[in-house]
């Protein structure tokens, strides 16, 4: 097709404008939805995981804080000399258990280090401390809290010692806290799957397990990756020595001795970010597939319809041209008739004159042969007979053809309707189809143009003919054309369906009586969906060529003009019968 390169051209422009336009906006809307929600997740991550950090830290300077308190009551309530007695100092830590179970042992230190006094499951009474760091520096500050160590005992542990001036001696009160339940408790986060949470000395040593690796008095790794001299809290994504990604949140106790951190493998921190991610992903996937599909589709609907347009078009055109030239044949048939009806006159002249001469030699005697001269008698009737045919099919066609303003006038349809089908009766018989004619006696007469009128029923007789041989072909057909007064006023309500609401309107009960008239064929019938289009300008059903399409929507004007209406009931396989109201010209009382 020579226009198909157009038609692309015109589909790609289309299709693209159908996908960029709302594509755009689409990806736009996506990507800053996308941006703001991801962000809010992330911020209620950092923001949850920042809370927990917080809390626990507060939780863990607590316990420091009570144990210390613990010990100072201890220091306040009693002496040197009673607490250096081992009986009371069993007795005193026995209380001091009731109160907290986070006590192993308990102990008093003179001046000199010497350890006084013990009662605990280890047997350190009389052993010396004054070299010890922990205890240089108590006597420095007055209380110490030590990092996890191995000490005498060879087994890891922290202590809490506070020291007391007595006059001019200082004594030192030492407890040791149970590292297992310690350990449990800054252990005790739990954030989704893999959160955990431990300590780290200054040094970056652990002072608790981490359950994914790291045993006390180990050196972490990854210490420089997420130590801070904020004492906030920090949070950051970071890689660890074995390649794993994880989200921390660190921060120092009070006294910066100690690191709290909490950590959480990334893609379980931010399971929901991620889960929201591919709901994004999908959506927008989905999205943008409907939007290519639907532009693709759509596009497809509109240059077929385009095409199907132009198609029509130039049917549309092809009909036009081929009706020109149908009006132009027929003019020429009108004056073909006219050109051969002055010969017609002179046959019939010379016809008539034949006859009389003919006449005169019988008389005379001249024509002795009766058998011959009857038979030439008949010849010239016989010419006679055609020659009035050929006169009446050339008037028919005249006055057919004739271009002449309306001319409105009352007629007679008992004589009109014979009159009309005798100018298709030729073409029915050789079809094979039996006309019948059924018209009332009291018909009244209905106002119109004769000339009108018939190019309507000589119009739908034609199409009667024309599927009826469809279906029958040469033998079968069945052709009546009825006529009889509608019994009653004109049924108003197909013109309000028709979209014309004075005519509805003027034949209300109360206006005049009418005249129907029906063609009923037995042809190939009308489809339902052709029934509805069927009286549209150009609108045929009948091969190219065959039909312009103009016929049905003339005489659909021409008899609306008239003031009546024209419709049409079909089956397909079985028939149709167009139906023809006309108001009647004059009363039913002037009628009879």
């Amino acid at each position: 097709m020579e226009n198909e390169p157009r038609y692309q051209k015109l589909k790609n422009m289309v299709s693209n404008c159908m996908i960029f336009v709302p594509l755009v906006p689409f990806l736009l809307t996506v990507s800053i939805g996308y941006y703001y929600f991801t962000s809010a997740l992330e911020k209620k991550t950092v923001s949850a995981t920042s809370r927990i950090v917080s809390d626990h830290r507060d939780m863990i300077e607590f316990f420091l804080e009570e144990r210390k308190a613990d010990l100072e009551f201890l220091l306040n309530s009693y002496n040197f000399d009673y607490l250096a007695q081992h009986e009371n100092l069993e007795k005193v830590f026995d209380r001091l258990l009731i109160k907290s179970s986070a006590f192993v042992d308990l102990g008093v230190f003179n001046e000199d280090g010497v350890h006084v006094s013990y009662e605990g499951p280890f047997k350190l009474t009389g052993r010396i401390y004054k070299d010890e760091d922990w205890f240089i520096e108590v006597m420095k500050s007055g209380y110490y809290t030590s990092d996890i160590f191995l000490g005498f005992r060879r087994v890891p542990h922290f202590i809490i010692a506070i020291a007391k001036t007595e006059g001019p001696a200082t004594w030192v009160i030492r407890a040791t806290i149970d590292t297992y339940m310690f350990n449990e408790m800054v252990g005790r986060v739990r954030i989704g799957k893999t959160g955990e949470a431990y300590l780290l000395n200054q040094d970056g040593i652990f002072q608790t397990e981490r359950r994914a690796g790291g045993n006390i008095l180990d050196k972490d790794p990854d210490f420089a990756k997420y130590q801070t001299e904020n004492s906030g809290i920090r949070t950051f994504v970071e890689i660890d020595h074995m390649g794993n990604e994880y989200f921390f949140a660190t921060t120092w106790l009070r006294d910066k001795k100690w690191l709290l951190v909490v950590r959480q493998e990334t893609h379980d921190a931010f399971k929901d970010l991620r889960h929201a991610s591919y709901l994004i992903l999908l959506v927008s996937v989905i999205g943008g597939g409907g939007i290519l599909f639907t532009a693709f589709h759509l596009s497809d609907r509109v240059i077929d319809s385009m095409i199907k347009i132009d198609k029509e078009k130039g049917q549309l055109q092809n009909q036009l041209i081929r009706a020109g030239r149908l009006a132009e044949l027929g003019e020429m048939a009108a004056g073909f008739a006219h050109e051969i009806n002055n010969p017609l006159q002179i046959i019939k002249s010379e016809q008539a004159l034949i006859k009389m001469v003919l006449s005169e030699l019988v008389e005379d005697g001249k024509l002795n042969a009766p058998e011959e001269v009857a038979e030439v008698d008949d010849s010239i009737d016989q010419i006679e007979v055609q020659v009035n045919r050929c006169s009446e099919i050339t008037h028919s066609i005249l006055k057919f053809g004739r271009k002449s303003e309306t001319m409105p006038m009352d007629i007679d349809l008992r004589q009109f309707i014979p009159a009309v089908t005798q100018m298709i009766s030729n073409k029915a018989s050789v079809n094979g189809v039996d006309v019948r004619l059924d018209l009332a006696d009291n018909i009244m007469p209905v106002h119109g143009d004769s000339g009108q009128l018939q190019q309507v029923l000589i119009n739908l007789l034609n199409n009667a003919l024309d599927a009826i041989y469809e279906k029958h072909g040469a033998r079968g057909g069945d052709l009546v054309i009825t006529a009889k007064p509608t019994g009653g006023k004109l049924p108003g309500r197909f013109f309000d369906d028709l979209g014309f609401p004075d005519l509805a309107i003027a034949n209300k009960p109360g206006g005049e009586k009418g005249v129907q008239i029906s063609i009923r064929d037995n042809g190939c019938g009308i489809s339902v969906e052709d029934q509805k289009k069927i009286f549209s300008p150009f609108y045929t059903t009948k091969p190219v060529g065959k039909g312009t399409g103009l016929g049905l929507s003339i005489c659909y004007g021409i008899i609306n003009a008239m003031g009546g209406f024209l419709e049409v009931t079909s089956e397909e396989g079985v028939g149709s019968t167009f139906t023809i109201w006309l108001p009647a010209s004059v009363s039913e009382s002037e009628f009879s």
